[in-house]
């Protein structure tokens, strides 16, 4: 057997000053070709152990470190960092955040030029690595004119320049829309299957992780629970969600089918497995499920309203292209689209954030030129993607009156809604913490506080399940819920399909700054091919409803592994509706 590439032995690691491990005796093998993937729940210890791969963890963060670990036979504690950065490439979560240089072919010159490798050898590798992610033509590019997922191909073109035995990439498209992701994926498994590159990727994209990885580790509380093929791993459903992880919808819908009696010999967890199973099984005479609740008519005058709204940036980019809409009182509207599609530049209108170029934003029938920056922030919440960027306060407390305080609402008219915003948001418990002690879904819940003080008539989250685990997305988007039944108008922007049926009524889909499609969001998720033109991918469910001619059911086909299941057993479907009205 060949020997492996990566050894992790009895692997325990301590950050300073924390006092639980945040890894636990792992051990692991990676064999040379291999693509494994690593998941877990926020918190888990994958990025440590992605550190401890190239010697940042223990030789940067220092702590207390226990075993060894070796990459093609070299000892992490016994050479410096600068030595294994040749042996070991890694990519992180955002790619911002590593591209540096003023072109395509400087970003990669970069890090070998630190690696001292000679000028010729370095213009010989920069058009190989390009070739290698399909770059090529875009050496002269600023970073900044690629897209996102062009911009993670570049780093990975970055790090593959210097020859690495292992390539790690760390959440590497979790800031990515749909498009951006399956760009990388389709990279990293070419690379892998055609270069014979050893990758390690984690994350939580496990539609993805099926379908391109040869084993799968699940790491939980700095534990490795289990190594085993995708099929072993995403088949568990009770082990992935009692550690907080999304198994596929594929896996998931077949899993609901086995609990309602049908005869699931076994999981499928590849979307192509999953319709020929169904194939397999469908019965052409079964009577087409009933029509879901007909969705629930919002009347009244517009809340929020564009007409003929374009944006122009300085830059000369025209971001919105005549977008005329309206948004009542009451509605949960899902925005979507590809990164640039112009969904936050169009939100950001009603916020005054932005001025239209030509056309106009309206909030309550007034024209937001005519409108203040500080009276909309009374009439309409923000929550950004991290809300760490929104606070600023030593106590939570303190961090809920901020604004009220600045509008110069008297002490009394403050403590009250304090105290009412924090009692609606489960905080009171924790008025006096520093929000940035809490949990990551309690500081979201924080910045909402703040926001729901000024008692507003609209809360608008920009994606919102960014960077989230399975767990922290739902928190998010169940708070969304809570805020909607307070009679809140909600509006979401995410890339994230798969989370929003039990959540949305109402879709926009946007692409290239122009409004595509206004609907319910069953006839949204259902329109396939315009989806894909403004490269959006719908859940694994609406394949699966397809695969059984569910579609034929009235204008609203199936839309969850719920609903797919309920079919399949020819039993009452629980509509996501009926269960989203009635919280």
């Amino acid at each position: 057997m060949e020997s492996a590439l990566v050894t992790m032995a009895c692997v325990s690691y301590q950050y300073p000053r924390v006092r639980s491990l945040a890894l636990h005796d792992i051990s692991l093998d990676i064999q040379p070709g291999e693509f494994l993937g690593l998941i877990g729940p926020t918190g888990a210890g994958k990025t440590t152990l992605c550190l401890a791969l190239n010697g940042i963890v223990p030789q940067f963060y220092g702590g207390r470190f226990f075993g060894h670990v070796r990459v093609a036979g070299f000892d992490t504690l016994e050479h410096p960092i600068s030595v294994l950065a040749r042996r070991v490439g890694l990519v992180f979560e955002d790619p911002e955040t590593q591209l540096i240089a003023t072109s395509v072919e400087n970003e990669i010159a970069f890090a070998l030029e630190n690696l001292k490798v000679p000028r010729e050898e370095i213009i010989a590798r920069i058009p190989r690595a390009l070739e290698a992610v399909r770059l090529e033509g875009t050496e002269k590019k600023h970073p900044h004119e690629l897209s996102g997922g062009q911009k993670q191909r570049l780093a990975i073109a970055a790090a593959l320049a210097i020859q690495p035995a292992l390539l790690i990439l760390d959440e590497p498209t979790s800031q990515l829309d749909p498009v951006g992701a399956r760009e990388v994926f389709a990279t990293v498994s070419e690379l892998n299957r055609e270069l014979g590159v050893t990758v390690l990727l984690s994350g939580h994209a496990a539609e993805e992780l099926a379908e391109y990885a040869d084993r799968v580790a699940l790491l939980v509380e700095g534990a490795l629970l289990q190594v085993d093929t995708p099929d072993a791993i995403y088949s568990d459903i009770p082990r992935l969600l009692a550690a907080d992880l999304r198994p596929p919808q594929v896996a998931q819908s077949f899993s609901r089918m086995r609990e309602r009696g049908v005869r699931v010999p076994h999981i499928p967890v590849r979307l192509d497995a999953g319709i020929a199973a169904l194939e397999r099984m469908r019965d052409p005479a079964a009577p087409p499920p009933a029509a879901p609740p007909t969705p629930r008519p919002v009347l009244g005058e517009p809340l929020l309203a564009a007409r003929d709204l374009h944006h122009v940036y300085n830059d000369g980019t025209h971001a919105l292209r005549g977008i005329t809409l309206d948004i009542r009182a009451g509605e949960y509207v899902l925005i979507i689209g590809q990164n640039g599609a112009g969904k936050s530049t169009l939100v950001k209108h009603f916020l005054k954030l932005l001025e239209p170029t030509r056309g106009d934003a309206r909030v309550g029938g007034t024209s937001t030129r005519d409108l203040s920056v500080s009276g909309l922030a009374r009439r309409i919440g923000y929550v950004a993607q991290n809300p760490d960027s929104q606070i600023f306060n030593a106590t939570v407390a303190d961090e809920v009156a901020f604004a009220l305080k600045n509008l110069k609402y008297p002490q009394a008219e403050v403590d009250a809604r304090v105290d009412e915003s924090l009692q609606a948001m489960g905080l009171r418990a924790a008025r006096d913490q520093h929000p940035l002690a809490l949990p990551r879904g309690d500081r979201a819940r924080v910045v909402i506080a703040a926001i729901l003080a000024m008692r507003p008539d609209v809360i608008i989250f920009d994606e919102p399940t960014t960077g989230q685990d399975y767990r922290g997305a739902r928190y998010i988007l169940d708070i969304s819920r809570e805020l909607h039944q307070m009679g809140k108008t909600v509006i979401i922007i995410t890339h994230h399909l798969y989370l929003m049926p039990e959540y949305a009524e109402r879709v926009l889909v946007m692409g290239k700054g122009t409004l595509l499609l206004d609907a319910p969001i069953r006839r949204a998720y259902h329109a396939i091919d315009l989806l894909r033109a403004t490269y959006l991918t719908p859940p694994q469910a609406v394949f699966l409803a397809r695969a059984l001619r569910a579609s034929d059911a009235g204008d609203y086909p199936l839309l969850t592994p719920d609903e797919v299941a309920a079919c399949v057993a020819g039993q009452p479907i629980a509509w996501a509706e009926e269960q989203r009205w009635a919280r």
